[in-house]
């Protein structure tokens, strides 16, 4: 029966099922596990629940042997025991409480048996401390401890404290039971899964076996038998999944390749009749070739030495051009010297002029400053001369006019002064003009010089311009004639690659000739090899 399910599909679904049985398997597990950990925990509680209920016991009985010690020989260090359990006792009374938590039953009994230990330390212990303290109360003391009161607090602690302890025990045991139940449980779930796993695989390798393995084989043979030239066959293709489509494709191949074969012997006699025939034209070219390639090594040697003798000619030019090109830059730089010469003689001399200007104002103003000095003068004299007057007439006051005689003697030292200072600027003023009248004739003589100067510098630039023209001139004609050569050996060169592009092309053809010979003789022996090798297949 042909198969309509492809193999990725059928391989897929495979895959899906064991997935399925494994999220299965791994579920029922993760649920067994679950209860198992909540039976651990709640078999925990409880082993902790009966422990904390012998904590308590144990801080009970600690408490009664303090306080029976302490009664018995009257030292505080008895009570040790009595003091040191009472906290003990409310921490146990606590963790108790925190693990019995939400259980009605349990925390009624737990409620009861902290109300008769509590009972018992206020009613009969601390009773019985506070009588023992003072010797005459001491018997009483002791009385009511030995009472049988304190023994039936104790018993009813003990009877609640074992009934917790019964119920816990009852939960132990359940829940030992429900973790049995729960490995037993996991253990099923995993073999199970196992199983399930083992059979699918099973399945699985039947149906590889059948569906791949099975074909393939049979691929294989047929491909080894149209390795070894059978191409009469053809392989059993009915199935529609990847295999079948395989055999499908083979099948064309093997006939594409038949007629391939059949094509090839055909093709391989006409190549044979042609490559012999290649070969011959080849051979003809090859001596031609030969000929033309000579008589172009000749032409090229010739055309080599006249471009050498052409390069010497550029070069010797070239250098002749460079040295004019020199003597034209010299010439240059000198003309902007003497340019900046000229620049700089006229700058003196207009320097020179504006200096005489300002001397010649400066004259100008010194005698100005005589002038005022002549009025500074004429004004001293006169208050010496007031002075003089107001000495006289103080005088003739007497004693009144003392004080004006001291202001007339003060402004008499002040016009001596005054006048003293302007003889002194007088006699600079003197000095400053004929320095003013000594720089003024250099100054005059600096622009004369300077006038001559750019005169001379003048005759210097036009001198070197007419020398810089001519060497100019001269470059210039030798630059013609190297653009002249220069085209010349542009020529020669072009000739020269010309050549050597048919030498080139002669080399290249008479390559490609013995090429073309060997490949006609590489064809020929091509030829027999496929010819030999479409013998090797059946048709």
């Amino acid at each position: 029966m042909p198969n309509s399910f492809g193999l990725n599909r059928s391989l897929g679904g495979a895959i899906g099922a064991i997935a399925v049985v494994s999220v299965l398997s791994g579920g029922a597990v993760l649920v067994t596990l679950n209860h198992l950990r909540e039976a651990t925990e709640a078999r925990g509680r409880s082993s902790q629940v009966i422990r904390t209920i012998g904590e308590l016991r144990t801080t009970m009985l600690n408490q009664e042997t303090g306080l029976r010690g302490y009664l018995i020989t009257g030292r505080m260090s008895s009570l040790e025991p009595y003091q040191s359990g009472r906290p003990a006792l409310d921490g146990a009374i606590n963790r108790l409480s925190a693990l019995v938590g939400t259980d009605t039953e349990a925390s009624h009994l737990l409620a009861d048996a902290v109300a008769a230990a509590r009972t018992w330390q206020a009613d009969i212990a601390e009773t019985a401390i506070r009588g023992a303290a003072d010797p005459a109360t001491r018997p009483e003391a002791i009385r009511v401890e030995a009472d049988g009161s304190g023994k039936q607090l104790f018993d009813t602690f003990r009877q609640k404290l074992a009934a917790i302890e019964t119920v816990e025990e009852s939960n132990r045991l359940t829940q030992n039971e429900r973790l049995l139940n729960a490995e037993r449980n996991a253990n099923l779930a995993l073999w199970l899964g196992t199983l399930l796993t083992l059979l699918i695989c099973a399945g699985i390798g039947l149906a590889i076996n059948r569906l791949i393995v099975r074909p393939l084989l049979g691929v294989m043979a047929f491909v080894e038998r149209v390795g070894s030239g059978n191409l009469s066959q053809t392989l059993d293709a009915r199935s529609s999944n990847e295999i079948g489509r395989l055999g499908r494709t083979l099948n064309g191949m093997v006939a594409g390749l038949a007629d391939l074969a059949r094509t090839n012997r055909a093709a391989t006699n006409d190549l044979s009749a042609a490559a012999a025939e290649i070969r011959a034209a080849a051979q003809e070219q090859a001596a031609s070739v030969e000929e033309q390639f000579a008589a172009v090594q000749e032409t090229a040697a010739t055309v080599d030495e006249i471009a050498h003798s052409g390069v010497q000619t550029i070069k010797r030019a070239n250098e002749v051009i460079a040295t004019a090109q020199a003597t034209t830059q010299t010439a240059r730089a000198g003309l902007r010297a003497a340019n900046d010469t000229a620049k700089a003689m006229d700058a003196i001399r207009e320097q020179g002029e504006q200096v005489a200007g300002n001397i010649v104002a400066l004259s100008e103003k010194t005698q100005i400053i005589g002038e005022i000095i002549t009025t500074v003068n004429d004004i001293s004299e006169r208050t010496h001369l007031l002075a003089l007057n107001a000495a006289i007439e103080a005088a003739a006051a007497g004693e009144g006019g003392r004080s004006f005689a001291v202001v007339a003697s003060e402004m008499k030292l002040l016009a001596d002064q005054a006048k003293g200072a302007t003889a002194q600027v007088r006699t600079i003023l003197g000095e400053i003009q004929r320095g003013i009248n000594s720089s003024v004739m250099l100054t005059e003589e600096a622009v004369k010089r300077a006038a001559t100067g750019k005169t001379r510098t003048d005759a210097t630039v036009r001198t070197i311009e007419e020398m810089a023209s001519r060497v100019e001139e001269s470059a210039q004609t030798f630059q013609q004639v190297v653009a002249s050569t220069n085209q010349q050996q542009l020529g020669i060169e072009q000739v020269t690659g010309a050549l050597q592009n048919i030498r080139q092309a002669s080399q290249q053809t008479a390559a490609g000739t013995r090429e073309v010979e060997t490949a006609s003789a590489n064809l020929t022996e091509l030829s027999q090899g496929l010819l030999a090798l479409a013998e090797r297949y059946r048709l």
